[in-house]
């Protein structure tokens, strides 16, 4: 029998933590969106327009960056405190790779490492 690949991702619109649920202890791989604060700082700068223009491109290049890591897993949850969670799934279900993943999405704080480990682990636990 095929064991299930099981990820957390715990995500804002800046970090994302993403962690495999296994028997061993969990590891955290951190991706960073392109577009920081000091960037939006100087964007302003120029332009309203121009800034809206480049965080949509960033963020769609983080997003992307995102499901091709994930592409390889059975089951998501997508969790964490801002609608980040909520813009990623919707760039995974209308792409047909992702169709056969079961992505969950849970509204939480902002977490430790530890508290997203736990959070983690008791999901799959659960599920």
């Amino acid at each position: 029998m095929k064991t299930e690949r099981r990820i957390g991702i715990w995500l804002d619109h800046s970090t994302a933590n993403l962690m495999e649920f296994t028997r061993d202890p969990i590891e955290t791989k951190t991706i960073e969106s392109a577009f920081t604060y000091e960037e939006k700082e100087a964007s302003l700068r120029k332009s309203e327009s121009l800034m809206q223009h480049k965080e949509q491109h960033q963020e769609s290049a983080y997003y992307k960056k995102l499901g091709a890591l994930i592409r390889g897993y059975d089951e998501v949850v997508l969790f964490g405190p801002t609608e980040a969670k909520t813009e990623l799934f919707n760039t995974l279900k209308d792409d047909h790779n992702f169709a056969a993943v079961k992505i969950d999405l849970q509204q939480t704080d902002k977490l430790t490492e530890n508290q997203q480990h736990a959070f983690v682990k008791d999901y799959f636990s659960r599920h």
